[in-house]
């Protein structure tokens, strides 16, 4: 078990999947990510990362695949704004991207144990409205790809606690690592005619 802190995470997620994405720095030793960089794109932004709750349910459109929640929380601070004082765009493609891949990451683990982190296949971004510098933010994620599935997707809301309004909304997809690839059968090539 980690020495971190899980105590303010609510949800039924097990507290070994709740310590594993608490702790950032186990998302990318696990799996192995070379090189060892030290910081990378938006590491002030990921750090400021609050998460809330993690949870763990039956689809309610498929009762037989399950469902993962992650909602994180982050105040808009000068370094993740645009010139007009507000959350710029590419923040708010940074925070699906990250906050996405944890809820994907916990589908993983309660399933298999294994925390497998995929390669980004699309992330598809729609701004709703603007939230501005001071605001509170929370971060909605959902996973309901099954781990058996090469590609796997997540969706997340970001919504504005201060002024009770979503502000983005983006589904990210991923593609197991190991699958990128993929043997295909090579076909003869046949001379071009012209």
């Amino acid at each position: 078990m980690s020495d971190v802190d899980i105590s303010h995470i609510s949800g039924n997620a097990s507290d070994k999947i709740k310590s594993f994405l608490v702790d950032r720095r186990k998302l990318f030793t696990a799996v192995a990510l070379t090189p060892k960089l030290e910081t990378t794109f938006g590491d002030a932004v990921v750090a400021s990362l609050n998460l809330s709750e993690i949870s763990v349910y039956k689809n309610t459109s498929e009762p037989l695949c399950l469902e993962t929640k992650v909602v994180c929380k982050i105040r808009i601070t000068e370094d993740m704004v645009n010139g007009h004082g507000t959350l710029h765009g590419g923040c708010s493609a940074l925070l699906i991207d990250f906050c996405s891949s944890l809820a994907i990451i916990a589908l993983q683990l309660h399933t298999t144990g294994f925390p497998g982190l995929g390669l980004s296949e699309t992330i598809n971004v729609v701004f709703h409205s603007p939230a501005t510098l001071g605001e509170e933010l929370r971060v909605v994620n959902t996973c309901t790809s099954s781990t058996e599935e090469v590609v796997q997707s997540a969706r997340t809301e970001i919504w504005s606690d201060t002024k009770h309004r979503l502000v983005v909304s983006g589904v990210h997809c991923t593609m197991r690592r190991g699958l990128d690839g993929l043997k295909r059968p090579k076909k003869p090539r046949s001379p071009v005619k012209l």
